[in-house]
């Protein structure tokens, strides 16, 4: 189940999130909106919605976190983006990964 929001997930919502994963969850961020879609098998799906809602493609990026070490990655796909500065899977800009970091620990603040 893919969730989408502005505000921290619920630990009922965070339930349904593991459901594909159980545990982990992929996480696509607008880090200029502050919205997250989490819980997609991958990550274009997070970020379909979120480009649907009015987002910049510059503005997401994607990664996720382990529910059992709670170490959030920042490793997807979609960060591929020469245009952007970032030629790799992992999100290289320093300040981004910052805000991502931040973001995610926001996001998920009931296990973290």
């Amino acid at each position: 189940m893919v969730i989408t929001k502005t505000q921290p997930f619920t630990k009922v919502e965070i339930e349904k999130l593991k459901e594909v994963f159980d545990v982990y969850i992929k996480t696509v961020i607008d880090t200029e909106k502050r919205v997250c879609s989490a819980g997609m098998d991958r990550h274009f799906e997070g970020e379909k919605i979120l480009l649907d809602q009015g987002s910049k493609q510059g503005d997401l990026w994607g990664g996720g976190i382990d529910l059992e070490t709670k170490v959030i990655d920042f490793n997807s796909f979609i960060n591929i983006r020469p245009n952007d500065n970032n030629t790799s899977n992992q999100i290289q800009n320093p300040e981004i990964r910052k805000e991502y970091e931040e973001l995610t620990k926001y996001f998920f603040s009931e296990i973290i």
